[in-house]
């Protein structure tokens, strides 16, 4: 099983910064792609960055210039660091890889960590 656990998230006062951090039980220098998400209660779980295993990345556009992604190959680890945080960003953060597995083919597979949560006071 691919494991994922995310740590870093916690209290932070509006205008603050943070750094997520996620462990991945496997390597990730050829996954498909890894990134983060969140989930406000009353709100779908929306992505906020990836990166694609050729460097390519997205970010959502309510984070774009203040959240930057990166990952740590050579220890299995990907980061989110939040800076000018606001109350908005108040979510469950969740790591997430994709990752092609199996025979042949083989079938794109997503693994999530249980969450870390982020509050960001007024």
């Amino acid at each position: 099983q691919v494991r994922l656990v995310e740590s870093g998230g916690g209290l932070v006062q509006t205008g603050g910064s943070r750094r997520l951090s996620c462990t991945v039980s496997r390597s990730i220098d050829s996954v498909n792609a890894v990134g983060w998400y969140r989930h406000a209660p009353g709100r779908l779980r929306d992505l906020v960055a990836s990166i694609a295993n050729g460097g390519g990345t997205i970010y959502a556009e309510a984070v774009k210039g203040r959240f930057t992604i990166s990952k740590d190959n050579a220890n299995n680890m990907v980061y989110l660091q939040m800076n000018n945080l606001s109350p908005e960003d108040t979510a469950t953060y969740y790591c997430h890889v994709n990752v092609r597995e199996g025979k042949g083919w083989g079938t794109n597979n997503d693994y999530w960590g249980p969450g870390t949560q982020v509050t960001v006071s007024a």
